[in-house]
Protein backbone atom coordinates (compact mmCIF):
# COMPACT_ATOMS: atom_id res chain seq x y z
CA UNK A 1 0.00 0.00 0.00
CA UNK A 2 1.74 3.44 -0.70
CA UNK A 3 0.14 5.08 2.43
CA UNK A 4 2.26 2.86 4.31
CA UNK A 5 5.54 3.80 2.20
CA UNK A 6 4.94 7.17 2.38
CA UNK A 7 4.37 7.56 6.34
CA UNK A 8 7.47 4.70 6.46
CA UNK A 9 9.54 7.90 5.74
CA UNK A 10 10.41 10.16 9.46
CA UNK A 11 11.02 13.28 7.11
CA UNK A 12 7.15 12.70 5.38
CA UNK A 13 5.83 12.13 8.65
CA UNK A 14 6.92 15.08 9.93
CA UNK A 15 5.64 16.99 6.64
CA UNK A 16 2.01 15.46 7.21
CA UNK A 17 2.29 16.75 10.74
CA UNK A 18 2.70 20.29 9.50
CA UNK A 19 0.22 20.14 6.63
CA UNK A 20 -2.07 19.24 9.24
CA UNK A 21 -2.06 22.86 10.41
CA UNK A 22 -2.97 24.23 7.22
CA UNK A 23 -1.63 24.68 3.55
CA UNK A 24 1.78 24.93 3.00
CA UNK A 25 4.58 25.53 0.33
CA UNK A 26 7.56 23.40 -0.78
CA UNK A 27 9.78 26.21 0.59
CA UNK A 28 8.12 26.90 3.94
CA UNK A 29 8.39 23.00 4.17
CA UNK A 30 12.41 23.58 3.32
CA UNK A 31 12.50 26.23 5.73
CA UNK A 32 11.77 23.41 8.22
CA UNK A 33 13.11 20.65 7.72
CA UNK A 34 17.43 19.75 6.89
CA UNK A 35 17.03 18.73 3.71
CA UNK A 36 17.40 19.76 0.37
CA UNK A 37 14.47 21.90 -1.76
CA UNK A 38 14.63 18.90 -4.46
CA UNK A 39 14.52 16.48 -1.49
CA UNK A 40 10.95 18.09 -0.48
CA UNK A 41 10.01 17.68 -4.03
CA UNK A 42 10.66 14.31 -3.81
CA UNK A 43 9.14 13.62 -0.96
CA UNK A 44 5.91 15.24 -1.97
CA UNK A 45 5.57 13.24 -4.98
CA UNK A 46 5.81 10.02 -2.51
CA UNK A 47 3.05 11.63 -0.41
CA UNK A 48 1.04 12.64 -3.73
CA UNK A 49 0.92 9.33 -4.95
CA UNK A 50 -0.34 8.00 -1.73
CA UNK A 51 -3.10 10.43 -1.78
CA UNK A 52 -2.11 12.14 1.33
CA UNK A 53 -1.53 15.19 -0.33
CA UNK A 54 -3.48 18.01 -2.39
CA UNK A 55 -1.79 20.46 -4.93
CA UNK A 56 -3.33 23.82 -4.98
CA UNK A 57 -1.91 26.46 -7.64
CA UNK A 58 -2.62 30.15 -6.84
CA UNK A 59 -0.73 32.28 -9.11
CA UNK A 60 2.80 30.93 -9.26
CA UNK A 61 2.97 29.21 -5.62
CA UNK A 62 1.77 25.95 -5.08
CA UNK A 63 0.54 24.87 -1.85
CA UNK A 64 -0.46 21.27 -0.47
CA UNK A 65 -2.67 20.14 2.17
CA UNK A 66 -3.20 17.41 3.92
CA UNK A 67 -5.84 14.60 2.53
CA UNK A 68 -7.45 13.46 5.70
CA UNK A 69 -9.34 11.15 2.94
CA UNK A 70 -6.24 9.16 2.12
CA UNK A 71 -5.76 8.63 5.80
CA UNK A 72 -9.29 6.82 5.85
CA UNK A 73 -8.22 3.56 4.59
CA UNK A 74 -4.86 3.37 7.48
CA UNK A 75 -6.98 4.39 9.97
CA UNK A 76 -9.65 1.94 9.43
CA UNK A 77 -7.21 -0.77 8.57
CA UNK A 78 -5.38 -0.09 12.27
CA UNK A 79 -8.72 -0.21 14.30
CA UNK A 80 -9.29 -3.88 12.71
CA UNK A 81 -5.90 -5.36 13.52
CA UNK A 82 -6.28 -3.26 16.79
CA UNK A 83 -9.33 -4.88 17.58
CA UNK A 84 -8.46 -8.41 16.16
CA UNK A 85 -5.41 -8.59 18.42
CA UNK A 86 -7.69 -7.09 21.54
CA UNK A 87 -9.71 -10.55 20.95
CA UNK A 88 -6.81 -12.65 20.84
CA UNK A 89 -5.14 -11.37 23.98
CA UNK A 90 -8.38 -11.20 25.57
CA UNK A 91 -8.85 -15.28 24.54
CA UNK A 92 -5.10 -15.98 26.07
CA UNK A 93 -6.36 -14.42 29.15
CA UNK A 94 -9.05 -16.64 29.69
CA UNK A 95 -6.63 -19.76 28.79
CA UNK A 96 -3.95 -18.23 31.39
CA UNK A 97 -6.20 -18.01 33.98
CA UNK A 98 -7.90 -21.08 34.04
CA UNK A 99 -4.27 -22.94 34.12
CA UNK A 100 -3.71 -21.07 37.29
Amino acid sequence: MDVFFALSDPTRRQMVRQMADGPVTATELSRQLPISRQAISKHLAALDQAGLVKRQVEGREVRYTLNADGLENVTSWVSEVGHAWDERLARLKKVSSRKS
